[in-house]
């Protein structure tokens, strides 16, 4: 009787153990399941929240990898195609560097001859009154240059004629041709600025420049240093107007000031120096002006370089795409768009990646210098709408 007491014990004491175990697995498989299923929905949810970012930033939902290699190669085409122009030209000058050579120093003049000869011919005219020199240097002589070409233009904008520059306007059936009050505006207000800011500024900037060294001394520098220094004053200029014209397109600064500039949203030449007098003093004569400063500068070249300035200004807001000219499209794109490409040479743009929708049309397939006589409109035209 007490052995079957004993197995009977022993086998309620086995059940009870395998009732343990049993729920013990079934609680441990519970609680696997459930923590896969956490994290699954864990994992689930952190991927869509990094989608769901990535859409927000403007990225679209295909694999990083290609992504990457998309990007990497933009970037590889970039430098082939730098590399070619800069490995061309290197060709180029060195087969004809002799050539080239002696018509540049024939233009300069050998040795400055030529050219010394003219600048101390107008040293002893003026009697080496410094102050005429460079008033004339600065002022009178690019301001003379600015309105001269865009007298010119002037005449195909305020007729719409000949045909035969206006089939290369970049905006088709903008300004073609200007409203007569709106031209008349903007004349005004060029000269405005001009006279009574851009006159008293180099004034300002005489002083400053007599103190950094000898601006109109009776030596003119040589030719290599001249296009050394006008590479460096490019380089400032389009330091300081990127940012002081991003700056600008803030909303406080944009309604107040930089606005009158846009509106013209197919902008001609002379709309160049078309602005609010804080904007025409901070970005129209402040960048050009801090290089002649800063390398202390002749003044025959910065009379050249204020020249060029206004002229590459000139160009770039003229709305027509000409052959053998430095292509407008960048610019006139800006005045489209407001809010993409604000520089001179694009250099910042693309570090600040401000000319991403720039690159994905046309006008960025059109931003070249036209070497035909077809315009790039034609030859690269925008694409049809879908109805």
């Amino acid at each position: 009787m007490i052995a079957g007491e004993d197995l009977h014990c022993q086998q309620a004491s086995g059940r009870e153990q395998y009732r343990v175990t049993h729920t013990h697995r079934t609680v441990t498989d519970s609680c696997c399941s459930l923590h896969s299923n956490r994290t699954g929905r864990f994992v689930r949810t952190k991927a869509a929240f990094y989608i769901s970012t990535a859409k927000m930033r403007g990225y679209s939902e295909q694999p990083i990898s290609v992504a990457s290699q998309t990007q990497e190669r933009h970037v590889w085409d970039s430098v082939k195609k730098a590399a070619f122009i800069l490995g061309s030209g290197l060709f180029v000058f060195a087969a004809f560097r002799n050539t080239v050579t002696w018509y540049l120093q024939l233009f300069w003049g050998a040795s400055g001859d030529f050219w010394q000869s003219q600048w101390v011919k107008a040293h002893g005219f003026f009697q080496g009154n410094e102050w005429v020199l460079f008033f004339l240097g600065t002022m009178v002589i690019p301001t003379l240059s600015f309105w001269i070409v865009n007298g010119l233009l002037l005449i195909v904008d305020a007729t719409g004629k000949p045909q035969l520059i206006t089939r290369y306007r970049i905006q088709r059936g903008r300004n073609d041709p200007v409203e007569p009050a709106k031209l008349q505006q903007a004349i005004r207000t060029v000269l405005f600025n001009q006279f009574f800011l851009s006159l008293p500024m180099v004034m300002v900037m005489y002083p400053i420049m007599k103190w950094r060294g000898n601006p109109c001394g009776t030596e003119l520098p040589t030719f290599h240093w001249v296009l050394l220094e006008l590479c460096f004053l490019g380089l400032l200029e389009e330091i300081f107007f990127y940012y002081s014209h991003r700056l600008f397109h803030h909303p406080v600064l944009y309604k107040y000031i930089h606005k009158k500039h846009h509106e013209w949203t197919a902008p001609i030449g002379v709309v160049s120096l078309y602005c609010h007098p804080v904007e025409h003093v901070m970005s129209n004569m402040l960048p050009p002006m801090v290089g002649p400063i800063f390398l202390r500068s002749h003044v025959a070249t910065t009379m050249l370089w204020f020249s060029l300035a206004l002229l590459l200004s000139t160009i770039s807001h003229c709305g027509y795409h000409l052959p053998l000219l430095p292509s407008p499209e960048f610019h006139d794109f800006h005045h489209l768009k407001f809010n993409q490409c604000y520089g001179v040479l694009g250099v910042l743009d693309r570090l600040h990646q401000t000319d991403i929708i720039f690159r994905e049309t046309k006008a960025y397939e059109r931003h070249t210098l036209l070497l035909s006589l077809t315009p790039l409109s034609e030859s690269i035209p925008d694409s049809l709408k879908r109805k």
